[in-house]
């Protein structure tokens, strides 16, 4: 049977690790032909050797398979594509726009992923006061900034292009934030602001472009375990904490998300936009 993506096109921005990688292979399996886009090819290093912690975003393990072609492989040669682009960059993320038309024809769903957590990164947690200006741009530019230039060139792009025979919706933007965009956490004043920023952009993009047939919306997903929550993982008080926060029964997976996401690019929401959709094991009700 088709799946619920079957033949639409889509760019997965942070596509390399974690809920990236979930989602662009939720996508394929639903029958979708995937765009990766990252700064890198290889997943995150989870464990600095050093520290005991989460590794520094740069550092990458090259052991195992690339996205793209682990969905190559999977789902057929002409099915995926790797585009390096760093996601703060207008013209980089523009390019990866054009680059995914040229490859596939069109663009009809718009993945806004990519993202980073510098604070998870450090040793222990810093309130405000302690955190770097460095810090605070670098997370503004990637989970906000990012975003902003996605939904920009994704919209354009849609509006651009005609609708496929027998639809009608001209395009799909699903956004990352976070439960901390939605509620505030311990020790991650950039985090939850830019994460917060998502949430809010998510509304107004979807607010702006209903008439035009655009979907916008956000996950917003509870701690899952993935390398950005490395430093909660490898602290088995605090861990404990985090598990009893997701009614649930402790943290969850990334193809929890990653289902989500496949709902909200899917006809299945046709009636939805400007949704920031907590996929959290029930995280927000206590």
């Amino acid at each position: 049977m088709p799946g619920r993506l079957q033949g639409k096109i889509a760019i997965v921005t942070g596509s390399s690790s974690g809920l990236g990688r979930a989602i662009a292979f939720a996508y394929a399996s639903e029958g979708a032909s995937i765009c990766c886009v990252d700064l890198y090819p290889f997943p995150r290093n989870q464990i600095n050797p050093r520290t005991g912690k989460a590794d520094d975003f740069n550092n990458r393990d090259t052991s195992g398979e690339a996205t793209h072609d682990a969905l190559q492989h999977q789902f057929g040669p002409n099915r995926s594509i790797f585009i390096e682009t760093d996601v703060t960059k207008a013209a980089e993320v523009e390019s990866a726009v054009d680059g995914c038309v040229e490859k596939f024809g069109r663009l009809d769903i718009m993945a806004n992923n990519a993202g980073i957590s510098v604070e998870s990164t450090h040793t222990r947690a810093l309130g405000v006061h302690e955190t770097s200006e460095e810090d605070w741009d670098k997370t503004m530019a990637i989970n906000a900034k990012g975003v902003f230039l996605g939904c920009k060139y994704a919209v354009r792009q849609m509006l651009d292009q005609e609708i496929l025979d027998g639809e009608k919706d001209r395009g799909w933007i699903v956004n990352t934030a976070s439960v901390q965009g939605l509620v505030a956490y311990f020790g991650t004043p950039s985090y939850c602001a830019a994460k917060g920023a998502v949430v809010q952009l998510t509304k107004q993009v979807a607010l702006d472009y209903a008439p035009h047939r655009i979907h916008c919306n956000a996950l917003c997903p509870g701690f899952l375990r993935t390398t950005m929550t490395q430093n909660l993982q490898s602290d088995p008080e605090l861990q404990k904490e985090i598990d009893k926060a997701h009614p649930f029964g402790g943290m969850g997976s990334v193809e929890d998300v990653a289902r989500a996401a496949v709902f909200l690019a899917s006809d299945d929401a046709r009636w939805v936009t400007g949704v920031p959709l907590p996929v959290d094991g029930g995280y927000l009700t206590l």
